[in-house]
């Protein structure tokens, strides 16, 4: 960490704290943040910048600690144990972190962080939003976490840029919206993701997917079949994403597509491209429709696109019929209709001439299977829907639902209850999985499984 980058973190910290409770026996209002501060001064001064620049984050963060825990000591302060290590960390997260995000960034079990103002702080755990006592001390303070981010990763954020879609360094995804489009101050969203990916076992563990259905969607990945997974905002489209990734054959060519980069792929061959935005001139940007047209110049043996929503719709299908079967993607849509309605509309909007007709035949021609997902009421990610793709009816595309979930009620708990079963259509694509060696036994389109 270089000198200007610490003193600039350091002067940051000193103009902003963070209310999370406590303090120590008989002190005033104020007192614990007045000696925090007073302590965050001390060392400060007392730092060699030039040392430090040359020293490795892990080896600096244990002098600090070091340091600081004496000059507690020394102070003779009326703190016990618990909140004298309270106190280190807190200067070390301004220091060194990003201040009051730091706690949260290091809680296995919060899944997003969703900052509405520098006042208040929700997060998820285990599929519950539930509001913190994480505070900034005003908008000034939050807004330099902000740019604290956004720089580490080369984005930026101000008035004419007022909004920001970032990859964190730990791999979460970063979302920041400023005055003066935000009338109550910075918003951020974080979603994090796991260290350890999800299989397909943790999805048959958790509920989201029974074991019958799990093994068809493994055929159909790997006999190379074209899968939209559709669903709302966080309801886990991402995550199972990378777990039919999981089951594309090791050694095969792969071309990762994303806005911001978050898929974590196990194969060793995988190419990750990720969008530009526009410099501060407004020009350099490089859009999702631009790396789909490159990406096919690099001879992919499967294209993965982490979300389509808008003109490269029309690339990503010519691609799917000509040759490069087996891509997946994701979309927004409420249910597997309205996944094929907003294709036709961004088809439409990437190729404005081409009629109704055809879009829909390219439409049903490219795509094999639609996957909904969907976030229940009680926090819970599910798999709604497996929907094939059958072709063509005149002028509409024709599908049938293979598997379904339906809810049935909620129990005393707040668990919503229902069952998966299996429409009792043996799908088209059986014949495909079957000439790849894969042979789907009857049961599988005949069970029922309640949770």
């Amino acid at each position: 960490m270089g000198r200007g980058r610490l003193i600039d973190r350091a002067r940051g910290a000193q103009k902003g704290g963070r209310g999370r409770g406590g303090g120590f026996p008989g002190a005033q209002p104020g007192d614990f943040e007045r000696v925090k501060k007073d302590l965050h001064s001390e060392l400060i001064e007392s730092l060699d910048f030039d040392q430090v620049g040359n020293t490795p984050r892990e080896e600096l963060a244990q002098r600090l600690r070091a340091t600081l825990t004496e000059r507690v000591e020394a102070r003779q302060l009326p703190l016990n144990r618990m909140e004298r290590e309270r106190l280190v960390e807190e200067i070390l997260d301004d220091i060194l972190g990003l201040g009051p995000l730091e706690p949260l960034l290091r809680d296995p079990e919060v899944s997003d962080i969703m900052i509405n103002g520098p006042k208040t702080v929700f997060v998820e755990r285990k599929g519950r939003v539930v509001k913190t006592n994480v505070i900034f001390e005003n908008d000034k303070h939050l807004m330099q976490v902000i740019e604290r981010i956004v720089a580490a990763v080369g984005r930026r954020v101000d008035e004419q840029n007022p909004m920001c879609d970032a990859r964190m360094i730990d791999g979460s995804r970063f979302n920041a919206i400023i005055p003066p489009l935000a009338l109550d101050g910075p918003c951020v969203s974080i979603r994090r993701f796991g260290t350890i990916p999800i299989t397909s076992d943790d999805l048959v563990a958790f509920g989201s997917c029974p074991r019958p259905v799990m093994e068809v969607l493994r055929g159909a990945v790997r006999s190379r079949l074209n899968i939209i997974i559709s669903g709302g905002t966080g309801s886990g489209k991402t995550t199972l994403l990378n777990v039919l990734s999981s089951f594309i054959p090791e050694g095969e060519r792969i071309i990762t597509i994303e806005d911001s980069a978050e898929l974590q792929l196990q194969q060793s061959h995988v190419v990750r491209l990720e969008t530009r935005p526009p410099n501060i001139e407004g020009k350099g940007e490089v859009n999702q429709r631009d790396l789909v047209k490159n990406c096919l110049r690099m001879r992919p043996d499967r294209i993965i696109l982490g979300e389509i929503r808008g003109g490269e719709a029309i690339d990503m299908l010519t691609a799917m019929n000509t040759g490069h079967d087996g891509s997946l993607a994701t979309v927004h849509a409420n249910n597997s209709r309205d996944a094929l309605a907003r294709f036709e509309t961004m088809v439409g909007i990437g190729m404005p001439n081409m009629g109704d007709k055809s879009i829909r035949e390219t439409i049903a021609r490219a795509l094999d299977m639609i996957i909904q997902q969907e976030r229940l009421m009680d926090g819970s990610r599910r798999i709604m829907s497996v929907t094939e793709v059958t072709g063509m009816e005149g002028p509409v595309i024709t599908t049938q639902d293979i598997f379904v979930f339906e809810q049935r009620t909620i129990d005393e708990h707040g668990k919503v209850r229902g069952a998966f079963r299996a429409t009792g259509i043996r799908p088209r694509f059986a014949s495909r999985l079957a000439s790849n060696g894969i042979r789907l036994a009857p049961e599988l389109f005949r069970f029922e499984m309640e949770v």
